[in-house]
């Protein structure tokens, strides 16, 4: 058992090791459901086979111990020794299942917690600014929309629908193990149109109160600029948004092929979309900084991780820490 223990810890490096250099796409749902499944099956193992052997093992030469002092005794023959240090060698876990079935509580924990509850998040891109900043560390909750199981993402218990202006992590349906986080616009069966930069629903002009301009930071070496800035009121969800006077209205660079294409028509003038069933049209709030619905389409349900809510931690900034819109 030490040397399978041993084979699997190397593997697990060699995964991790594959996975931070880019050699392998990772997926920690599964890795963490694996590691589960594996510590338990070693935790069970100790309590019903390991852990009664060895206590049967201790017992045994206890027994032995006793009547072999006593017939020594008979004999007048003094025995040195301490019979309860050989016991708790013996009792001792050994070190395979020790970093196995000893960690099993502490990942079944975090994969509850994980899976059903809330799920950390590190902000990637700056798709979503003045909202969440680069290197927000955020938190999603899991279980908003509904109960899913891990790692298939199905859902098994519903709770609240998704509404405009949430602002949600979900699978990028493009490509499904990485992770994006955007804004809610669109719901089922909502037209959204996003022409010359100002936004509809179903006809209804979007409002939109504008603020002082707004700086960004300069990233990869690039110089920061300021940028209009807008409070905009997304039905009853308060937010800001930022456009820049640069870039055109066009969406430039939409994929081919993506799911409901024929849902939408492009002009040089934007973009008008119909979501259809099941579906949720997503935007950044860094509208020209944003690849989002306008360029790969349509956010299906069973992509919905959860609903971010909270930043836990900023290491440049600790005044992000908070709750946020």
């Amino acid at each position: 058992m030490s040397a399978l223990t041993g084979a699997l810890y190397a593997a697990l490096v060699i995964y991790l090791g594959a996975w931070m250099m880019d050699k392998v796409v990772g997926n920690f749902a599964l890795l963490l459901l694996i590691l589960t499944l594996v510590t338990f099956a070693y935790w069970l193992a100790e309590r019903l086979y390991f852990a009664p052997k060895r206590r049967q093992a201790a017992a045994l030469y206890e027994s032995q111990e006793a009547a072999r002092r006593a017939e020594l005794g008979r004999q007048g023959i003094k025995v040195d020794g301490d019979v309860d240090e050989v016991k708790n060698r013996l009792l001792e876990q050994p070190w395979w299942l020790d970093w196995t079935a000893g960690l099993f509580p502490v990942i079944a924990v975090v994969f509850f917690l994980r899976s059903f509850l809330f799920e950390p998040f590190k902000i990637p891109s700056g798709s979503m600014i003045p909202t969440l900043q680069i290197g927000d560390l955020i938190l999603v909750n899991k279980y908003h929309y509904g109960i899913r199981l891990p790692v298939i993402n199905k859902k098994i218990i519903a709770n609240h629908d998704p509404q405009r202006g949430d602002v949600m992590v979900f699978h990028y349906p493009m490509k499904p193990e990485v992770d994006y986080i955007k804004r809610v616009v669109g719901l089922p069966g909502d037209e959204v149109s996003y022409l010359n930069k100002q936004l509809r629903i179903n006809g209804k002009v979007i409002q939109e109160t504008p603020l002082p301009d707004y700086y960004v930071e300069g990233s990869d070496g690039r110089p920061g600029s300021y940028e209009q800035a807008f409070d905009e009121d997304l039905s009853g969800v308060k937010h800001r948004i930022l456009t820049s006077a640069q870039r055109p209205a066009e969406v430039i660079g939409v994929m081919n092929g993506f799911p409901f294409k024929e849902n939408c028509q492009y002009s040089s003038e934007g973009v008008v979309c119909k979501v259809p069933p099941g579906h949720y049209f997503m935007m950044g709030d860094h509208r020209d900084n944003s690849e989002d619905s306008r360029y790969w389409g349509f956010v299906p349900d069973e992509n919905i991780v959860g609903k971010a809510f909270f930043v836990w931690m900023n290491f440049g900034d600790l005044g992000r820490i908070g709750s946020f819109h």
